[in-house]
C-alpha cells in the first residue's frame, strides 16, 4: 500500500470517532464493525441515520480505492452519492457493515453496503457511487 492508502487497521477521523473495527479490507468487499453506544444514538435513543451513512461511504470508499490500487488503474476514489435506506431501528449491540461491487469501471464505481446485526437481520443498506479521480 502507498503512503495515501487508508489504513484498515487503524482508523482515523471520523470512523476512528465511530469506533469502526475492519475485520477485511479488499478491493472485493471490505467487512466493519461497531459497537453501538450512546454516542451514536440520536435524541430518542436508537442508532443515528448518519451513523450508517458514514459507515457506508467508508467503507464504499476504501474498497473503491483498494480495487483502483489491486487493477493498477491508480489513483482514489471519492464519494458522489450516498443513498442509504433505514431498515430497522436498534439501540443496543453490534452494526456489520459489508460492500459488494455494483459496478466498477474507469471512471466511476458503485458500491452495495449492507449493515446488519451479526445474525443477519438486516438494518439499513446503503448505494454509495464513487468518482475515480
Amino acid at each position: 500500500m502507498t503512503e495515501n492508502t487508508p489504513a484498515p487497521d487503524s482508523p482515523s477521523g471520523l470512523d476512528a470517532h465511530l469506533g469502526m473495527r475492519f475485520i477485511e479490507a479488499t478491493g472485493d468487499g471490505v467487512v466493519t464493525e461497531i459497537d453501538i453506544t450512546e454516542k451514536h444514538h440520536q435524541p430518542f435513543g436508537i442508532v443515528h441515520g448518519g451513523v450508517y451513512c458514514a459507515m457506508a461511504e467508508s467503507v464504499a470508499s476504501i474498497s473503491g480505492f483498494l480495487w483502483l490500487e489491486q487493477t493498477g488503474i491508480g489513483g482514489t476514489a471519492v464519494g458522489v452519492n450516498n443513498s442509504t435506506d433505514f431498515l430497522k431501528s436498534v439501540s443496543t449491540g453490534t452494526i456489520v457493515a459489508r460492500s459488494v461491487p455494483i459496478h466498477r469501471g474507469k471512471r466511476q464505481q458503485l458500491w452495495q453496503v449492507d449493515m446488519s446485526l451479526p445474525d443477519g437481520t438486516l438494518l439499513a443498506q446503503g448505494r454509495v457511487r464513487l468518482q475515480n479521480i
